[in-house]
């Protein structure tokens, strides 16, 4: 029940985007950048991501960061994250600066919430090179939500985090995001699995999905999620939840791409050519299908 709560109340005030076929998104959550230590999930996947994110911004997709794209648990500084990363939030700043990217918060980066620590971490930065503070992304809003309206069909895409509701990493979040800095961050990098993220309990990621879908079945709207780390595209006879994946699988990363009113899984992976070159290849795993296809009606809620 508090899911739906929080559900609705992040439609209500969710920033609005309206669309159209000749429009693209790229949708990517909990990419979880790190201090690219040896704890940093992210690491791994680091090159796989950016060459992703350059073929998106060639190809001018705007991007929605669905959230968890920085590791503010495990790091109290946001400086240490841009440091370790900087080419990649240089990369985010060209999108920026070119009005294509859309930021959200999720629960391991919702200090994004609150305003100052939005201009003192992301308005600018200190160029330890040039030795002086440059813009990263001047003036930001980093929204809970977005709806993605369409302006050629009667149609809305509420895009979240996913954690709304989630009781431990919504309601408790301090506790575990204390846990999460002095203890998981140092014992999932020898096997040990926190049992608060629903993406290493099998039970919990249940549990948040079949909430999400209730949600869907009275809303009557498409929802586009992260949180769990698990890629989801709807059947044909399944309700419209989509789930973007991670950006922190051991083997790729997995997104939702936007573009002629279609919506495709796809995902990027480091593979090797026939001579055994070693390439970063993309790949649409379901779809691509109209998003009108997923639209629901009355009856149509009544029989899922």
């Amino acid at each position: 029940m508090f899911t739906t709560q929080r559900l609705n109340q992040a439609y209500e005030t969710a920033h609005r985007i309206s669309y159209d076929k000749n429009s693209k998104f790229i949708l990517f959550s909990d990419v979880h950048r790190g201090d690219n230590s040896i704890s940093d999930e992210f690491a791994h996947n680091q090159n796989i991501y950016y060459f992703a994110l350059q073929y998106y911004y060639n190809e001018g997709f705007t991007y929605v960061e669905a959230g968890d794209g920085d590791e503010l648990w495990e790091h109290s500084k946001f400086d240490v994250i841009r440091y370790a990363h900087s080419d990649v939030f240089m990369l985010l700043r060209d999108f920026y600066l070119n009005n294509r990217f859309v930021m959200l918060f999720g629960n391991h980066n919702n200090t994004f919430r609150n305003l100052n620590t939005i201009q003192n971490n992301l308005f600018h930065f200190y160029d330890e090179y040039e030795e002086f503070f440059n813009q990263l992304f001047p003036n930001i809003r980093v929204h809970e939500s977005v709806i993605l309206e369409n302006r050629e069909l009667d149609q809305e895409i509420l895009v979240v985090h996913g954690h709304q509701g989630d009781f431990i990493n919504d309601q408790i979040w301090p506790i575990m995001r204390f846990l999460s800095r002095h203890f998981w961050r140092y014992f999932h990098i020898i096997g040990f699995r926190n049992p608060a993220s629903p993406a290493k309990n099998i039970h919990k990621r249940h549990k948040i999905e079949k909430n999400y879908t209730k949600w869907i079945q009275h809303s009557r709207k498409i929802l586009i999620a992260g949180h769990t780390h698990r890629p989801k595209y709807p059947k044909s006879y399944e309700l419209p939840y989509f789930n973007t994946g991670c950006c922190i699988h051991p083997r790729n990363i997995t997104g939702l791409e936007i573009q002629n009113n279609e919506i495709a899984m796809v995902e990027w992976r480091i593979m090797p050519n026939a001579s055994g070159t070693l390439q970063i290849k993309r790949r649409v795993t379901r779809g691509p299908m109209p998003i009108e296809s997923f639209m629901l009606r009355d009856s149509e809620t009544a029989s899922k």
